[in-house]
């Protein structure tokens, strides 16, 4: 009742500002993705994903500056009885000039906030949180890339942990040099009503990588290699000070007729990150991707990739694929355009 609610209120606003609107906006979004992950060697969690996503947004774009959308991202998971397991309601603001950009609200993190690495965030939030539910401020130009963001995970209530997760990434590139940075913090504090020994706990981590992008340079379509470093700072407040797992990080990026590889691999110390990939609790390891990104159809992407994980002596694997279906478009508002 509450969405339907704020749903309608939103809706009467747009209503209300299409007379002042330069154009009417609309996008939708398909993704539909099978990721089968065999983790028992290493005695990680194993799971199938299978489902869809279904994301359909409209807007007005008020003018060269000013948009505002609504629309829902709605899940289902394939075998289950439900319509959509859970809706996510999304509404927003963007103010967008020149290099800048501002987004306040519910927004896609798609092409926002999903290049991080899966050592700091893991590539479930891709399938479970599509949403950022916060604030979001990115500043871009030909060789500079910031993003500073917020995002609301939990609200707090007498049982309910409130929790939020904040980051800085960005990136400088100059001829084929990139020097590229990610870092995030989740902030967990417990619910209203206390819980005997519970604390606040503070989880977060680092990544910065130098490297060379060397794509168009030879026979490859591309061709990315970088390395860097990682630590994470961890603290679970009254019980004990932050500790800061270091380690170091290989990268190996090419591609070449839509056929690519990913080797990525780790040395040091096991993090214990509440939000990254479980693999980096490990003090050495590796994965390799094998990818294929078909050409299916115009405004339809696919893309499959078999991935071997390396670690404490044995070999776990993944297979995972998916297909991406968006479709936009836009009216004027305005007589005779």
């Amino acid at each position: 009742m509450r969405f339907k609610f704020l749903f309608s209120i939103i809706l009467l606003y747009f209503i209300g500002n299409c007379v002042q609107a330069q154009e009417l906006e609309g996008n939708l979004n398909l993704h539909t993705f099978a990721d089968n992950r065999e983790y028992a060697n290493s005695n990680r969690f194993s799971q199938t994903i299978f489902g869809l996503r279904f994301s359909p947004e409209i807007g007005l774009l008020l003018d060269s500056t000013h948009r505002l959308r609504i629309g829902l991202n709605a899940l289902h998971e394939f075998g289950s009885p439900k319509f959509t397991n859970k809706i996510d309601p999304v509404a927003y603001y963007e103010f967008k000039k020149q290099d800048w950009n501002f987004f306040m609200g519910m927004f896609p993190r798609r092409t926002l906030v999903d290049d991080y690495p899966r050592a700091l965030l893991k590539d479930t939030f891709n399938y479970y949180r599509p949403n950022v539910e916060g604030m979001l401020l990115k500043y871009q130009n030909e060789n500079w890339k910031q993003v500073l963001w917020i995002d609301w995970t939990s609200r707090q209530t007498a049982t309910d942990r409130e929790n939020f997760i904040f980051g800085l990434s960005g990136s400088y590139k100059k001829g084929i040099f990139f020097v590229s940075h990610y870092a995030m913090m989740l902030h967990n504090a417990g619910p209203a009503v206390p819980i005997a020994d519970d604390h606040v706990e503070d989880n977060g981590a680092a990544i910065v990588k130098v490297g060379v992008d060397l794509s168009r340079r030879t026979f490859l379509d591309s061709l990315t290699i970088n390395a860097g470093g990682m630590m994470s700072f961890e603290r679970v407040r009254s019980v004990g000070g932050w500790k800061t797992p270091k380690g170091a990080l290989l990268e190996l990026l090419m591609e070449y007729r839509r056929f690519g590889v990913i080797n990525s691999f780790y040395k040091g110390q096991g993090h214990r990150l509440l939000y990254g990939d479980q693999f980096y609790s490990a003090k050495t390891y590796n994965r390799t991707d094998l990818t294929w990104r078909p050409h299916i159809y115009k405004g339809i992407e696919g893309q499959f990739t078999l991935s071997f994980h390396f670690l404490e002596g044995v070999v776990d694997n993944q297979q995972a694929f998916g297909i991406r279906y968006n479709i936009g478009g836009s009216k004027s508002l305005r007589r005779g355009e």
